[in-house]
Formats: C-alpha cells, sequence, structure tokens
C-alpha cells in the first residue's frame, strides 16, 4: 500500500505547475469523493517530504485496541460519572506481555509526541506549525503508524485529564493530583461544555483512524498502480492522517486551556466552532475511505475470485482418487466443517458422507418449480425404496445434494423473505442440500454459469466417484429413464435410446397409470392439448360419436399445454374436463408439468447426441407435438402402443365431418385409416398444413440448440428469431426464451 501512494504522489508531482501554483494533473477523486483543493495539494506535498519510513513495524492494530478502549472509557456523561464502567476486557497474560513487547518499542514516540503537542500549544504556536511537527518526529513510521502513535499520545493525556475528573471525589490521591495539576473537577458546566464538543471529534478520529489502518493492510498483490481508480482513491490516505493529527492538535489545545485556566470560567464558543468544524471535516474523510474500502474489497475478491476460478478449472482438469476435492472446491469454504444438511434427520453432516460415491449436483435458483420438485422428489424416493437391501438400509449408488445459486449473495444476506424461502424449500427435500446458498462463492457460482451453462433453470450436474464430470446435465435423462439411466453417462444415454422406439408408451411412460393401462392392441387412445375450452368440447364430443358409431373402443386424455404460463388457465380447463366428463384429465398439475418437461428432455437428448436427424421418427413425432401446441388445439391418436397420427386443431373439423364424409368408409379402411385418409386428402388441402415454430429456452444453448432444422411440414430450413417472453404466474418467475 505504502509503494502505490508514494507512486501516485510522483504522477501528482509531475502534474504540479510550480511556477504557477495549478493542479494539472487530473482530479484525485471521482465526482462523489473527497476532491483536493490547490492549498492541499500543496501541503500534500510538503507531508510527502516529511515521509521516510525504515524497516521497523508498528503491530498498529493491537495498539490501536488499546487507545480506542482508553477514549471510550475518557467520556464524562452530561447525567453521571460512570463512563467509566464499561466491561473490563478479558484478562489474557499472553496477549499482555504481547502488548508490553510493542509498547517498549513506540513508548518514546508516544511521549515526545505528546509532550510535543503539549508544550507547543500551551506556547501558542500555530496547529498547522504543530502538526508539521509531529510529521518530523514520527517521518520513520508508515502512514498509519503515524496515525496511532499520534492518537495514543492523545489517549495518554486525555486519558490522565479524565481519569482525575472521574475519581476525584473518590479517591484523595486523585483530588491532590488534579489540584496540582488545575484540573477544573468542580466546573461541571465547563467540563459538560467542553465533552460534548469533543466526543463527536473523538468518535470521527477513530473511524478515520480505523479506516486508514484497514486500508494500510489491505495486501499489496491486488491494489496496484496498475488500477487507476483506486490508486488514485488511495492517495488522499496522507491528508486523511494529516487532519485527523490536527484534530489530536486541537483537542490537547483545549485540555491544556482549560487546566491553564484553573477554576474560572472559559469561553469556549470558539473552540467549539474549531471542533465542529474538524468533526465535519473528518466525517467527510471517513465517508470516503469507507467507500474506499468498498471498492477496494470488491476489487481484491475480483481478483481472488478471478484466482479462485483459475484454480478450480484446474482441478476439474486433474486427475483424482476421489471425488472429496472437487466437492470441498464446490461447496466447503474452510471455515464451514459441515455444509452440509441430511435430508432425511436434518442433521449437519461433512462432505465425507459424499466420498467415492456418485454425486448429483441439483443446482438451481431460488425459485425452483414446486412441481419440478415433487416429481424430482417422486422419482428419488421410489429409488431409494427399490434398493433397500436386506439390512432395511438404502444402498443407492448415487447421493443428491441441492446446490442453491443466489447471486449476489448479497441479496440473500440482506433479505429475510430469501432467507425464509430458502428454509422452506429444503424443508421438503430428503437428500443433502448445501447448509445455505452463502457458502456457494462467488468464483463457484461463475464457474456453474461458465463451464456448466447455469442459467437459474435447474440442472443436474453428475460427479463421479473420482470427480470427473460424468454428464453436465443429467435432469432430462432422469425425466425420459429415471433412476434407469444411472450413471448418467452419454454411453449409457446411448444405450437406453436404442431400446426405445417412438410410441405411446414412451410419451406417457411413468406419468400416469390410467393411461398406462390403456394400451392394449384393440384401444385407440386420443392424447390432445389446448387452451381452448370451446373448440376442446367440440372435439372431445364429435370423436367419441364417431368411435360409439365405428363400434371401437376410444379413450382420449387432456393434457394441457407446454408454456406454464398457461398453468392456472389449463388447470381450470382440466376442472371442466372431469366436471363435464370430457375426457380423462389430470388433477395434478404436476403430472402435466411432466408431460411436457419429458417431450422437451427427448428433443434435448437428441439433439446433444446429434441425433437431430429429419430421418428420426422420434424427433419427428416430437417436433410436431411442440410445434402444434404452440399453434393452439392438437391431438395424437394412436391404436394400442402404435402412433397413427399427430395433427393440430384441424382434427377436430374431421371428426365433426363424420357422418357426411369418411363415415362410410370406415367397413372397408379401418377407423383410424379412414379418419387419416379424409384429414389428410380432404381437410388439409382446405386448410393448409401450418408450417413448424419452435422454442428452444435459452437455457438449453449448451450444446443443445441445433445449427439448422428443417421444417418437417415442407422440410425447407426453418429461420431463427430472437424473442423476450415473460412466463410467470403467483409462484413463478419471470423467465427468457430464445424462440427459433
Amino acid at each position: 500500500m505504502e509503494s502505490l501512494i508514494k507512486s501516485q504522489h510522483a504522477q501528482q508531482l509531475a502534474g504540479h505547475n510550480s511556477s504557477t501554483g495549478k493542479n494539472t494533473s487530473t482530479d484525485m477523486m471521482p465526482a462523489t469523493g473527497l476532491a483536493m483543493s490547490s492549498d492541499e495539494n500543496m501541503m500534500l506535498k510538503l507531508i510527502q517530504q516529511t515521509h521516510s519510513p525504515d524497516a521497523r513495524e508498528v503491530q498498529v492494530r493491537g495498539l490501536l485496541s488499546l487507545v480506542e478502549d482508553i477514549l471510550d472509557r475518557a467520556t464524562l456523561d452530561s447525567q453521571d460519572t460512570n463512563a467509566s464502567m464499561l466491561p473490563l476486557p478479558t484478562e489474557d497474560k499472553l496477549m499482555q506481555s504481547s502488548m508490553m513487547s510493542v509498547l517498549d518499542s513506540v513508548s518514546y514516540a508516544i511521549d515526545r509526541v505528546a509532550c510535543e503537542i503539549a508544550y507547543k500549544s500551551l506556547t501558542g504556536s500555530d496547529a498547522h506549525e504543530i502538526t508539521m511537527s509531529v510529521f518530523e518526529h514520527l517521518s520513520s513510521f508508515h502512514w498509519d503508524g503515524k496515525l496511532v502513535l499520534t492518537l495514543a499520545a492523545f489517549a495518554l493525556n486525555y486519558g490522565e485529564f479524565w481519569l482525575l475528573v472521574q475519581f476525584y471525589s473518590k479517591n484523595q490521591l486523585a483530588k491532590s493530583l488534579a489540584m496540582l495539576k488545575l484540573v477544573p473537577v468542580q466546573n461541571r458546566v465547563t467540563l459538560e461544555s467542553v465533552s460534548q464538543g469533543l466526543n463527536d471529534l473523538i468518535r470521527e478520529m477513530k473511524s478515520v483512524t480505523a479506516c486508514v489502518v484497514e486500508l494500510s493492510e489491505l495486501p499489496d498483490r491486488y491494489i496496484t498502480p496498475d488500477v487507476p481508480q483506486l490508486s488514485k482513491i488511495l492517495s488522499t490516505i496522507p491528508i486523511a492522517v494529516y487532519w485527523t493529527i490536527r484534530s489530536v492538535v486541537a483537542c490537547i489545545s483545549q485540555i491544556n486551556m482549560i487546566t491553564a485556566m484553573g477554576h474560572e470560567m472559559m469561553n469556549t464558543q470558539m473552540d467549539l466552532w474549531e471542533t465542529s468544524m474538524l468533526a465535519n471535516k473528518l466525517k467527510n474523510i471517513h465517508d470516503h475511505l469507507a467507500e474506499t474500502l468498498r471498492l477496494c474489497y470488491r476489487h481484491i475478491e475480483k481478483q481472488r475470485s478471478s484466482e479462485s476460478l483459475k484454480v478450480l478449472h484446474s482441478l476439474f482438469d486433474t486427475t483424482h482418487i476421489d471425488n472429496m476435492k472437487i466437492l470441498t472446491a464446490l461447496i466447503h469454504p474452510k471455515s464451514h466443517i459441515t455444509p452440509l444438511q441430511d435430508g432425511m434427520t436434518k442433521r449437519k453432516v461433512h462432505l465425507d458422507v459424499l466420498r467415492r460415491k456418485t454425486v448429483l449436483l441439483l443446482i438451481s435458483d431460488l425459485n425452483i418449480l414446486l412441481d419440478e420438485l415433487s416429481i424430482f422428489e417422486q422419482i428419488y424416493t421410489e429409488s431409494r425404496r427399490n434398493l433397500v437391501g436386506v439390512d432395511g438400509k438404502s444402498h443407492m449408488p448415487y447421493e443428491v445434494v441441492w446446490v442453491p445459486i443466489v447471486d449476489p449473495i448479497e441479496d440473500y444476506e440482506r433479505s429475510p423473505n430469501l432467507q425464509k424461502k430458502f428454509e422452506a424449500l429444503r424443508q421438503d427435500m430428503p437428500w443433502y442440500t448445501v447448509d445455505s446458498p452463502n457458502l456457494i462463492e462467488r468464483h463457484v457460482v461463475e464457474f456453474v454459469r461458465g463451464r456448466w451453462h447455469f442459467m437459474n433453470k435447474p440442472i443436474l450436474v453428475v460427479i463421479d466417484p473420482q470427480g470427473n464430470e460424468a454428464s453436465l446435465n443429467a435432469l432430462h435423462m432422469i425425466w425420459i429413464w429415471g433412476t434407469e439411466a444411472f450413471p448418467f453417462t452419454r454411453s449409457r444415454e446411448e444405450e437406453l435410446w436404442r431400446k426405445e422406439t417412438f410410441s405411446l408408451n414412451l410419451i406417457i411412460d411413468g406419468i400416469d397409470s390410467v393411461i398406462f393401462n390403456w394400451i392394449n392392441p384393440d384401444n385407440y387412445i386420443f392424447l390432445y392439448g389446448g387452451d381452448d375450452l370451446d373448440w376442446i368440447r367440440r372435439f372431445t364430443m364429435a370423436a367419441k360419436a364417431t368411435a360409439k358409431d365405428s363400434n371401437v373402443k376410444l379413450e382420449m386424455a387432456y393434457v394441457g399445454k407446454r408454456n406454464h404460463s398457461h398453468r392456472e388457465q389449463t388447470r381450470r380447463i382440466s376442472e371442466v374436463i372431469r366436471s363435464e366428463n370430457l375426457s380423462h384429465s389430470w388433477a395434478e398439475p404436476p403430472l402435466m408439468w411432466f408431460f411436457w418437461t419429458r417431450l422437451e428432455s427427448m428433443l434435448y437428448s437428441k439433439i446433444q447426441l446429434g441425433k437431430a436427424d429429419d430421418h428420426d421418427e422420434v424427433m419427428q413425432g416430437i417436433k410436431k407435438i411442440l410445434s402444434y401446441d404452440k399453434l393452439g388445439g392438437w391431438a395424437l391418436l394412436s391404436k394400442g402402443p402404435e402412433i397413427i397420427m399427430i395433427v393440430h386443431g384441424a382434427i377436430e373439423r374431421t371428426v365433426n365431418v363424420y357422418d357426411r364424409t369418411w363415415k362410410t368408409h370406415v367397413p372397408t379402411k379401418g377407423y383410424t385409416k379412414a379418419m387419416y385418409d379424409h384429414h389428410h386428402d380432404e381437410i388439409l388441402l382446405e386448410t393448409g398444413k401450418p408450417c413448424s415454430h419452435f422454442d428452444f429456452h435459452i437455457t438449453a444453448r449448451s450444446g443443445r440448440i441445433p445449427e439448422k432444422m428443417n421444417c418437417f411440414e415442407c422440410q425447407r430450413p426453418m429461420e431463427k428469431y430472437m424473442s423476450f417472453a415473460c412466463c410467470h404466474d403467483e409462484k413463478l418467475h419471470e423467465d427468457e426464451n430464445y424462440n427459433f
């Protein structure tokens, strides 16, 4: 820090025009800072000329603590004299011994400064002259040392004065000494008047000194001359030291004046004005130094975060024997021994519970959807139940840890609502949770956003037993296959897809046992969606009428809409559908969310594996459903597990013209073939095929948005567009979407 101030001072002197006395350099402070006048620039030059520190080091922090204790106790209360009855510090012989060694090396300097100020103030010397004399005497000390030693000299003088005042009536020795030193202990009006004026100034002196000491302790490796903003504002420290020392001179001068006048009344108006002026000046200096500290700490934190980020990246690029170094770097600050809470017992536990296990890091902000948590909990709980051994314990091959991200963390620290929200969320989580968002440091958040592409929507990063990244986001695998996807690697994902075909089993597996039980070769099944209740009424009633007339068994199920902002509307529609017995519909909103999330997960999984070609039947089917949902009403028809067709809202016209058109073809073609031919040969000729429209959420950009995509209707290349969509309800936060 000292070298930085010297470097900045050299730059200032280079900008000073000695012939005109004007400063041609840029202002030392920003507009909101503490600008220096031309006189202070000249004064800074004089101060710097007295400054020649040697290699000696003063333990200023311990000395300052002792000085503050003296000044805090040396206060005359306007009501009584009990200010000295503050709690005594804990007796510590080792600490006292250490303090004595500190005082041994500086006591001479303290006594000399005390005598210098006392003598010269009595002889009528100018305050500036006395202040500069102090700088001369303390030239070999650093800025913080000069200030603390001067404050110690003041505490020596001031503490003795008030000690005699406070014990005058209780101790004969104090009474005799007070008389000898002419302390006006009986003139309460004078003492109280002086005390009230000095207290404010002394408080500001202590505050400025504490800031200067704290600034001097900042590490030089981060606060360097190549940071112009910081070097400018730190260069005002000598001026802060000057005005604090000058305030000490003013205080001692007032005390000496009181003792010199004996018991006579004194006119302190001019002195009180001076102390008030100095207190205001020091307050401004303190405010500036406090802001300087804030900027410095922010800069240091940014530099340290950058260094920690590099270390974290290197850790993930290194081979380890287990996962502990990786997990410790992510969620284990040195000061926190038990950074996890066990979701089952609610006890705090060490990271060792995760050693050599596959760990699923569920990373989210505090706006994670309750639907999402509900489904994830069902999958997790079911997997634990299925893996209970003969000993009655669960033998899970992996563990889940919730990593809550609040960025910036200051929002969490000053928001009781966010803290309550965090506690409420983790209360029902049966897996491990990080004990507090405070444990996720800034560089970890930056790492998670940069390397794992976290953008507030939940991701599930898989760390294998050796600390390697098995998957940057296994959530889509969990939604599609549940724990069958273990160990959540790319090879396992490819293996699972080789077993799948595009069928109704794949679409609704694990969501609804009612629909799953419908799947047999003799049953026809319509899944449909949309948010137009009139269209739904017309479609369901007409479709059921065609099935009844054709003597086929038809089941129907409403699956809502993909866009979660329609949640409340689809909930009301679902209630109407059930009350009017239009079809089967899910009473639990999480099931609708899960249906659409699984479809999106299939899409992203295929894209991530490089299977986004136009000949993949799973991709084509999913793209149709997602695109038609964007247009409005749609339907999927299957016979047993085999999907016959996926159509947009025009299917409602097809089933409504059954009696007039394709009814006669049912006996020869069959129910599905007759419907399919009429819809494609006649209805689509009239209405035209709608070209596809796709939404990819911005969080899908991590290798999951294809560079190009053809329209599945016209096979032409689709164009990319960017849009911003607000998707929220009373329980959902704002989202941003990319539309493609």
